[in-house]
């Protein structure tokens, strides 16, 4: 039944329909029913890299018929031209996303600004999990590993700003709100704003750990 309702659907549109509907670029009708196939899964700033064959028509009614391998990107398509002609379409629809690269190489200790950035179109297929898609994610950030430039940044090749470093000599602070003392103290790690640090009172000489929470102030919380 639901066969024979689709048949007749599609009969409407190639024999009754197409004089009343207004045709449209044949790439946007590929890219609607690619973005159905790949669904939820898609990101939402995702796009297509569309390919027709020579010759096609430029502009379609609908498509009455579309098959594509996501793997490949590569598709089969029955495109209702308005004097109700079906042709059929074969081609590439990759999906592709932007994403922020580095304009040069990046050492590790440096710091990722606006300037540092550019943006390259990748297929969907070469963006890993770990592969940062957003500038705003880059930006203010601190190399950890070597950066290529133009290559994709992976997660674990950046962290947040060290603030303080191994080594460094620290003012060690606590405060319960009804005390509050402070004493020089030693890092035994380096850490971000808000990690977790290592550090050795120099006064008692016991280890300790504590929060960095600014540049060479650790705070010690009980």
């Amino acid at each position: 039944m639901k066969s024979f309702l689709y048949y007749v659907t599609i009969a409407l549109f190639v024999f009754v329909l197409p004089g009343a509907l207004l045709a449209e670029d044949v790439r946007t009708l590929i890219e609607e029913r690619a973005r159905d196939k790949f669904g939820a899964e898609l990101p939402d700033a995702a796009g297509f890299h569309i390919t027709t064959p020579d010759g096609a028509p430029s502009e379609a009614v609908m498509l009455s018929a579309f098959w594509m391998d996501r793997d490949t990107g590569r598709y089969l398509a029955n495109a209702v031209l308005e004097d109700s002609n079906v042709v059929r379409l074969e081609g590439l629809a990759i999906a592709t996303l932007n994403v922020p690269v580095p304009l040069r190489r990046m050492l590790p200790g440096d710091r990722i600004t606006d300037e540092d950035l550019g943006v390259v179109k990748l297929p969907l297929a070469r963006v890993g999990v770990f592969t940062v898609t957003e500038a705003r994610d880059l930006v203010g950030m601190q190399v950890k590993r070597l950066l290529t430039q133009g290559r994709p940044v992976m997660t674990q090749s950046i962290t947040k700003p060290v603030i303080i470093d191994r080594g460094d000599r620290i003012s060690i602070r606590y405060d319960d709100g009804l005390l509050s003392l402070s004493a020089p103290g030693k890092a035994l790690d380096d850490a971000h704003m808000g990690q977790e640090i290592r550090i050795v009172n120099l006064v008692s000489n016991t280890s300790l750990t504590g929060v960095a929470v600014e540049k060479g102030i650790v705070e010690v919380l009980r």
